[in-house]
């Protein structure tokens, strides 16, 4: 009697937090981006309004957003946005980090030839430990006379998979996995909670 109890109090617990837990992730999550967004322009609204409200500065950037959206999907819109782009392209200090951020946004949600091409697993941060990485492209290293194929992997941060390092290494040392770019990313932005049970490692063909 006292068992059976048990094990329903048990089966009940654990569905709830199958509805809570990811809740309460998904919180923390935007309650993160919230912060460093509506921060952003926080400043400056104060001295333009006099006032500042939360969730002001997140407003404005997102009015920003569809206001530049729509500008650029019409023919002067977009001619001024590529004038723009070159322009800054042209920047010595600005062209690296605005044209890597354009490219890593780009490989994370896209599913064209530019994207990242498979997810992985790398030893990291030592041997036994492994971290979930995507695969930009293959590299050949030539060095000592002798030539190696690697692997050139973004590791990304937790929770926000737009930051992270690069890293070169051996083709050998990357398990490639069963793992779309998208599940990935919820991998990495649920802090590991949305990870499969079994990570299955990607057949490959010669």
């Amino acid at each position: 009697m006292i068992k059976s109890f048990k094990e329903i109090i048990k089966r009940y617990f654990i569905s709830g937090v199958a509805v809570v837990v990811p809740a309460i992730i998904t919180y923390l999550v935007l309650k993160f981006l919230f912060q460093t967004v509506d921060g952003i322009l926080q400043s400056y609204l104060q001295d333009l309004l006099g006032f500042y409200r939360a969730g002001l500065g997140l407003l404005t950037i997102v009015l920003l957003i569809l206001v530049f959206g729509i500008l650029t999907r019409n023919w002067v819109g977009h001619r001024i946005y590529e004038a723009g782009d070159r322009l800054i392209a042209r920047m010595p200090l600005i062209r690296p980090i605005y044209s890597a951020a354009k490219q890593l946004l780009h490989a994370l949600t896209s599913d064209s030839g530019g994207s990242f091409k498979d997810v992985g697993l790398v030893e990291y941060p030592r041997k036994g430990l492994y971290q979930l990485c995507f695969v930009a492209r293959p590299v050949e290293i030539h060095a000592e006379g002798k030539t190696r194929s690697h692997l050139t992997v973004f590791v990304p941060a937790t929770p926000t998979p737009v930051t992270g390092m690069v890293v070169v290494v051996p083709a050998e040392d990357i398990i490639l996995l069963d793992m779309s770019i998208e599940d990935g990313v919820k991998f990495l932005v649920s802090g590991g909670v949305a990870s499969p049970s079994v990570l299955k490692q990607r057949m490959t063909t010669e």
